[in-house]
């Protein structure tokens, strides 16, 4: 519990970053924290974009409100939604219920279950979107947690324009983009944490 306090209380939205690189075991092992993280019904529809060329950040840097963090920053991660796989019905959805070796019943059961409760959701792309990019948050959340566990710095960055970032990644349309997260080391002293307090934002009933 002390680690997992001191990494919240470490991190925070890193504006400018020093030049210094992590080391590339190192942030393997922060897209394992992406990758290890939990997304309903386990469909995990995110997949990451480690972007190391120098003339494509340049490029995306304009896109992102001409943000530092996109040149400056040791690691840029892009987090992509596959919008498409995850729709009841696919092969995708049936191969990530095959995977927990249920009896025939209770699989058959959960791909029912899937298809009851989403299928009336992804009515629009929009709607497939808002939930695929929630769960992108939640492997943001434990990247960035993680990060600040190793003494590493990041900052999540949603001021992009959306579809001009798709396509300079040539991204191909079953994909969305949901997030940026810049990783490397601050250059400036760590500014003070602002938060409400416990009485404000929590409900006892």
């Amino acid at each position: 519990m002390p680690e997992f306090a001191d990494a919240m209380a470490f991190r925070h939205a890193c504006k400018r970053f020093r030049e210094q690189k992590i080391p590339e075991g190192t942030f393997e092992q922060i897209l394992e924290f992406g990758r290890m993280s939990p997304s309903s019904f386990g469909m995990e529809p995110w997949r990451f974009i480690v972007v190391t060329d120098t003339a494509l950040r340049e490029a995306l840097r304009p896109l992102c409100w001409n943000q530092p963090q996109i040149t400056e920053s040791s690691h840029l991660l892009i987090i992509t939604a596959d919008n498409e796989c995850i729709k009841p019905g696919t092969e995708y959805v049936r191969a990530m219920f095959a995977r927990r070796g249920l009896p025939e019943e209770a699989y058959e059961r959960y791909l029912g279950v899937y298809a009851n409760h989403m299928g009336p959701q992804f009515h629009t792309r929009e709607a497939i979107e808002a939930w695929t990019h929630k769960q992108c948050y939640l492997a943001a959340a434990n990247m960035m947690t993680g990060a600040a566990s190793l003494g590493i710095d990041s900052c999540p960055i949603e001021g992009f324009e959306k579809e001009k970032v798709e396509a300079e990644l040539s991204l191909e349309p079953a994909r969305s983009v949901a997030l940026i997260i810049a990783f490397g080391y601050r250059l400036n002293p760590q500014p003070e944490h602002y938060r409400l307090d416990l009485d404000t934002i929590v409900e006892r009933r």
